[in-house]
């Protein structure tokens, strides 16, 4: 772009002309992209308009993370416009990547999403950023586009906490069922990572099935059906997500079996379930705090050019067991523990 174009726009927004007007026209001519930040910034009275992306909201983990989203962007007083990634009742990264280009086009100033499969979603995330549109990513992230940061949790360590917890409430070793998340997807490739770094540096506790159930509640069901007509009955299960850990514990319920059921997610039915004996434990990842501290990285970089000092902030999560229940970022909506108890995740 030529000095004198690029001072002409900034001439523009020192005169008053909104962020999104010049967006809309200038992204069209190929040069928003290239103007600063503090300059596509500059002036602009709009109230800052957002979108939250998430991969579908028939997931409770992600209604969760939209309503705290929603509810922080107004505290703030930011415009926020929920995303549904969701098509026909399952995730699609093609519905996804045609919502960022429709916001992308109304002249959205800036995106937080969690994509439904980093590949596929890169090339919508890239396109968005060439238009000048900041994004950040929220529990999955996208290393092949160059978005402002990342905010999630340490899916890995998370993977860790299951492991650690299965071999303590196995001191002399057993058989265990995993049932993996959706493929593709990082949270559920990094918590089978992280069981297996436990699990396969010992002996005594072996892993005799490990199949996907796509994170969902109803797939739990059969795939766990299935692995008891063909396996012995396991020792404990660990599911790469509450929602498996429901289908796991329904079906062990109708064929009076009890063992261990581990989750991840810490959902309210979670949190009910571990406090009447139905699962062992689940893991908090804090999505809340994950969505907020997205939320407000964006927004400092909109309001003022300022940028994170790290692209990748983890939060730590936390084992929940029926020993700390209070410390889950939903115990007091689950009913589980009294008003008072925070919980507070650690980068």
């Amino acid at each position: 772009m030529s000095d004198q174009l690029r001072s002409d726009l900034v001439d523009l927004i020192q005169k008053g002309i909104t962020r999104r007007r010049l967006m809309q026209s200038a992204a069209a001519a190929g040069v928003i992209a290239t103007l600063p930040a503090s300059a596509r910034l500059a002036g602009a009275q709009d109230t800052l308009r957002i979108a939250f992306s998430v991969p579908g909201l028939n997931f409770p983990f992600f209604v969760h993370m939209m309503n705290l989203a929603q509810a922080h962007s107004d505290e703030i007083g930011v415009e926020m416009v929920q995303l549904d990634g969701q098509e026909q009742g399952a995730p699609s990264s093609t519905k996804q990547s045609a919502d960022l280009e429709a916001v992308v086009a109304e002249g959205i100033d800036g995106i937080v999403i969690s994509p439904n499969d980093v590949a596929a979603l890169a090339p919508a995330i890239q396109a968005a950023i060439d238009a000048g549109v900041p994004v950040v990513t929220v529990d999955r992230n996208v290393t092949d586009a160059t978005t402002l940061a990342h905010v999630g949790a340490d899916n890995v360590r998370g993977g860790e906490l299951q492991g650690e917890y299965v071999l303590a409430l196995l001191p002399d070793g057993g058989n265990i069922y995993e049932l993996q998340g959706q493929p593709g997807a990082t949270p559920a490739i990094d918590r089978h990572t992280g069981l297996q770094n436990v699990i396969s540096g010992q002996e005594a506790v072996k892993i005799i099935v490990s199949q996907t159930a796509n994170f969902a509640r109803d797939d739990a069901v059969t795939v766990f059906e299935s692995a008891l007509a063909g396996n012995p009955a396991p020792d404990a299960v660990v599911a790469a997500n509450d929602d498996m850990a429901f289908g796991v514990s329904e079906v062990a319920q109708a064929n009076g079996l009890t063992m261990p059921i581990i989750g991840f997610d810490a959902l309210p039915e979670a949190l009910v379930a571990i406090r009447d004996g139905n699962m062992a434990g689940t893991i908090e990842q804090f999505p809340g705090a994950q969505a907020t501290t997205a939320i407000d990285i964006l927004v400092a970089f909109l309001q003022d050019g300022t940028e994170p000092a790290e692209h990748d902030l983890y939060l730590e999560p936390t084992l929940i067991t029926a020993d700390n229940l209070a410390e889950a970022e939903r115990a007091v909506e689950a009913g589980v523990a009294e008003a008072q108890a925070a919980a507070t995740p650690e980068a």
